[in-house]
């Protein structure tokens, strides 16, 4: 499950074509896990496009911490909630290529590609660093709901077209794309109600506003424990450990479907290598400490296996490609 480090195999190769090398690795110039000697010399920031709160924003935070610890230097996280993580992005995609300002964002950011929701090139506007984390949702109804299985959920749904509604992190995020396929799978007409993040939209489940909503173990476990929000199901393709005895989705009565998410940070297209590949280095490092995925597993996360920068980019494209493929067959439009 490991991949080499960053740099690891070129590394070695420069090393056999250039004499100087071992010279310039003594300097740090040449270690893909050594930062450039002049950054950061300011505080770095890190926009987030979703309310704080949510899964995205606080594996944002501790990735933020890991960077602040190694560099000493402010690593501050902006919230920029709104047009499906839209402006955070805008804010980004503008700013100068010099590693100062950071993304932040899920999968909806490829999702935002495949929709052309930004006025430019999703995918090349941004450089993709690392992946952190990794998860699937719980599907969390209110307790007032009169549907303790995903089969009663459904039959319900049909019963009553449109009466019943469900929360997203708002239009074209992953959770709206997952409503829309658990939509198309079992043929039941719930009505979109998006959100400016996952946090909103659990705590109006929570109030009764809405019906329903897909939400991490990180937004959601305390509510669950307290019965303020009750658990219908799991998305991801096995059970989870923190809950045994909750099925997955697919075993409670939509077979094949599953959704999960991963959080991830971007630079400016453009930015630096070396310092893409610093920032990886760090990140991955911090992420895979044993205290850190103790605590990540607790949460029902999962630390994405370490990649190279370019092997992020690969990986990303692919996703990409597969995500415009799913759109078209189901069909799915951004109507609201």
């Amino acid at each position: 499950m490991m991949h080499p480090q960053p740099g690891a195999t070129g590394d070695g190769m420069r090393r056999a074509a250039f004499p100087l090398f071992p010279f310039l690795f003594s300097l740090g110039c040449t270690s893909a896990s050594a930062q450039p000697a002049d950054y950061p010399a300011r505080p770095v920031r890190v926009v987030v496009g979703i309310a704080p709160g949510g899964g995205l924003d606080t594996m944002t935070r501790l990735a933020a911490h890991k960077l602040s610890e190694r560099w000493g230097k402010t690593v501050v996280v902006d919230n920029r909630p709104g047009g499906g993580t839209v402006i955070g992005m805008d804010i980004v995609a503008q700013a100068p290529a010099d590693g100062y300002t950071l993304l932040a964002a899920s999968d909806t950011l490829m999702l935002n590609a495949v929709f052309k929701r930004a006025k430019y090139d999703v995918g090349k506007a941004f450089d993709p660093i690392v992946q952190l984390t990794t998860q699937p949702y719980v599907l969390v109804v209110h307790p007032a709901v009169p549907a303790r299985s995903v089969k009663e959920l459904v039959a319900l749904a049909k019963a009553k077209p449109g009466a019943l509604s469900f929360g997203s992190q708002g239009m074209g995020t992953t959770g709206h794309i997952g409503w829309e396929r658990f939509k198309y799978m079992t043929g039941v007409d719930i009505v979109h109600v998006p959100y400016k993040g996952a946090a909103p939209a659990v705590i109006d489940v929570i109030a009764g506003q809405i019906q329903m909503t897909f939400s991490n173990f990180v937004t959601s476990g305390a509510h669950l424990k307290s019965g303020r929000m009750r658990g219908l199901a799991y998305t991801g393709a096995r059970r989870t450990p923190l809950a045994p005895d909750m099925p997955t989705v697919s075993e409670a009565g939509v077979p094949g479907f599953e959704l999960t998410n991963s959080y991830a940070y971007y630079a400016p297209a453009g930015t630096p290598r070396g310092v893409v590949r610093s920032i990886n280095s760090i990140i991955v490092q911090g992420m895979n400490s044993p205290e850190t995925m103790k605590a990540l597993a607790a949460d029902g996360s999962e630390v994405v296996a370490p990649m190279t920068p370019e092997e992020f980019r690969a990986k990303f494209d692919r996703q990409l490609r597969g995500l415009e493929a799913l759109v078209k067959a189901a069909n799915i439009r951004l109507t609201q």
